[in-house]
């Protein structure tokens, strides 16, 4: 029987958005990202975006819809795919989700906690407080408050110690608690096939320093300096490359320790997406997506 709908995860750079294509277009299927990076508008070099070629061959969608300067969430998330999922049925296409961002798997599959909304006054005054004494005191009165998460969490992650500190202020409970208590999943009751990608090591590597090289050639310095002004704790300003391109900018790295800085920034996040989802998506069918050129065949012989 048919699915439903087509779930593809994998690290950058490991194909998926190349198969996602080709499986849409043999299925008569829309492409629906689950990247918390493609989101965003001004970045689509840095984020690996499809290309405006690839998005008029069949309909992408929640990609570039974003402004950078706004704090994106994985409840808003949940909102735009739900969107995103209806207007697939409609239309009588199959969805494929695709990305490498655990956190939107589970919301599509699992479902999210009704997270209470955070007033702009009580995120102002946490940002105060977090300058005023410090991430490592700060991380030890989020310890307080929240001490299952906070032992998850660096005390140089300011952006999650933020993000769980605001939510206790604004609800009295720990951010733990809503992340336990989850709501209905966009996908509840479907039929899905659900996949990750995987590419042997040494070649994901290579992958990323030829795909780093090609964003400087297509203006990815271009797109760092129109995103300079970030504040820190906004997720666009976590964007890979954004920060060394600045430095070499402002000379503080040359050109060839900037691509190197952020191939290797790049590396390590794709470790820490394939540990995510060994943990998190452990059932879900491996898939060895080395051969892009047979890899739709492949994935539909295992539905």
């Amino acid at each position: 029987m048919k699915p439903d709908a087509f779930l593809i995860a994998g690290t950058t750079a490991s194909g998926k958005s190349h198969a996602a294509l080709e499986l849409a277009k043999r299925l008569g299927g829309v492409i629906i990202n689950a990247d918390s990076m493609q989101v965003y508008r001004e970045a689509r070099i840095l984020t690996a975006r499809p290309s405006d070629e690839d998005m008029t061959m069949v309909p992408h969608r929640l990609y570039g819809h974003v402004p950078a300067r706004e704090a994106y969430s994985t409840g808003r998330y949940q909102s735009d795919a739900a969107e995103a999922l209806a207007e697939a049925r409609r239309l009588r296409r199959t969805p494929i989700f695709v990305g490498g961002t655990g956190l939107y798997f589970n919301a599509l599959t699992r479902g999210l906690s009704d997270m209470p909304a955070v007033p702009a006054g009580v995120r102002a005054a946490a940002r105060a407080y977090l300058d005023e004494i410090g991430n490592e005191r700060f991380h030890a009165q989020l310890a307080q408050r929240d001490p299952e998460l906070a032992m998850q969490l660096k005390t140089g992650d300011r952006q999650r110690l933020l993000r769980a500190f605001e939510v206790f202020e604004a609800s009295g409970k720990p951010l733990s608690y809503w992340q336990t208590h989850a709501g209905q999943p966009v996908l509840q009751g479907l039929r899905l096939a659900t996949f990750v990608f995987e590419i042997p090591r040494a070649l994901l590597r290579e992958r990323i320093e030829t795909r780093f090289r090609e964003m400087i050639a297509r203006g990815a310095m271009a797109e760092a300096l129109a995103l300079a002004d970030l504040e820190p704790s906004l997720p666009a300003a976590k964007i890979i490359g954004r920060r060394e391109l600045l430095a070499c900018h402002h000379g503080t790295l040359t050109k060839d320790e900037a691509i190197a800085r952020s191939v290797v920034a790049t590396r390590q996040y794709a470790k820490r997406q394939d540990t995510w989802f060994r943990h998190q998506l452990a059932e879900w069918p491996r898939l060895d997506a080395t051969d892009g050129r047979n890899i739709v065949t492949k994935l539909l012989s295992l539905v």
